[in-house]
């Protein structure tokens, strides 16, 4: 039986990533039948298996793509000299981008249908001298139509924008920037199970912006990006509250709430859904996926992690692979 072909990377070494994929490919039972393909050093895998009494039993990756259901291991040799654990290192950040930069790369060449990422330290990339800020970032300049979005059963978010500072993000809201972006959404939900999907714009204002009295924003920028968007057969409306936009996308299944900024965002939707959300790239020729959260340097090496959210991210790259999304 022919299987999506998923690839999988552990993150920052010094962070939760290692626990929570081990922790994951632990218990296959739980999870869609795939060939999962770890791109991580062998030596942080091992040391995090014999700290959790768990073993992986990860194969050599064969020649080829693997097209049968089971685990394997990409070496990634990460810089040599210990794991420091609980806080950004150069090590550690070159260590989980290599990892990510070999693993996308092989879905670029086709080789994975999908790519499920633990959690980085974008502090540790900046480190190690990576000039991004995150994956969705590296992602964005091979793929400029790239979009973050947040799954889950019952809330689905997308950002307008997203690690930026406040600052240059209110800068960002103008008509032509976002009636492209609610065009670029459309086109990538169209190729996801579930649909049509229908999305439904903040304002960025309160009250969005009350006609104009507490802000112009929405007259100005939003509402006119919506109606050239709609007018071209988008399903969008709005803008709405902020304070009221995603309570009308909650429990919606074919509704996707487009917010402004990141936590705008991702405030409501991690108040929903942070042990089982995951976040999704959309726009890319292969299906990514990871975790809600961050790296927890605070409990890394506790053995206390949560991999909920990462068996979520690994299960929903199953399932949009299977659409070839």
């Amino acid at each position: 039986m022919t299987v999506p072909r998923i690839g999988l990377t552990a993150g920052d070494p010094g962070g939760i990533g290692p626990e929570i994929v081990v922790k994951t490919l632990a218990r296959p039972a739980l999870l869609p039948p795939a060939a999962y393909v770890l791109f991580a050093d062998p030596a942080v895998i091992g040391a995090e298996e014999a700290r959790l009494g768990l073993r992986l039993g990860l194969a050599a990756l064969p020649a080829g793509a693997p097209a049968e259901a089971g685990s394997f291991l990409v070496p990634v040799p990460a810089p040599s000299g210990p794991v420091e654990r609980g806080r950004a290192t150069a090590e550690n950040g070159e260590s989980s981008f290599r990892a990510f930069e070999a693993a996308v790369a092989e879905a670029r060449g086709g080789s994975l249908d999908a790519v499920v990422t633990a959690p980085i330290s974008k502090t540790a990339w900046a480190l190690a001298g990576r000039p991004f800020r995150g994956h969705t970032d590296y992602l964005e300049r091979l793929y400029p139509g790239a979009v973050m979005a947040f799954w889950s059963e019952r809330l689905k978010v997308a950002l307008f924008s997203h690690h930026r500072p406040l600052r240059e993000a209110v800068a960002a809201v103008r008509a032509d920037g976002l009636a492209a972006f609610f065009k670029a959404l459309h086109r990538a939900l169209a190729r996801l199970p579930g649909g049509p999907y229908r999305l439904l714009a903040a304002g960025l204002n309160p009250h969005a912006g009350e006609d104009g009295v507490l802000g112009r924003e929405e007259t100005e920028e939003i509402g006119p990006a919506v109606r050239a968007a709609a007018a071209e057969g988008v399903p969008v409306s709005g803008p709405y509250p902020p304070d009221v936009v995603f309570l009308k996308a909650l429990g919606a299944k074919d509704a996707v709430a487009v917010a402004l900024y990141h936590d705008q965002g991702l405030i409501a939707f991690k108040l929903e859904a942070f042990a089982s959300g995951v976040n999704v790239t959309l726009g890319l020729p292969f299906v990514r996926t990871s975790p809600d959260h961050g790296t927890a340097f605070d409990i890394a090496g506790s053995g206390l992690a949560d991999p909920r959210s990462m068996g979520e991210a690994v299960r929903l790259a199953a399932a949009f692979s299977a659409t070839g999304s």
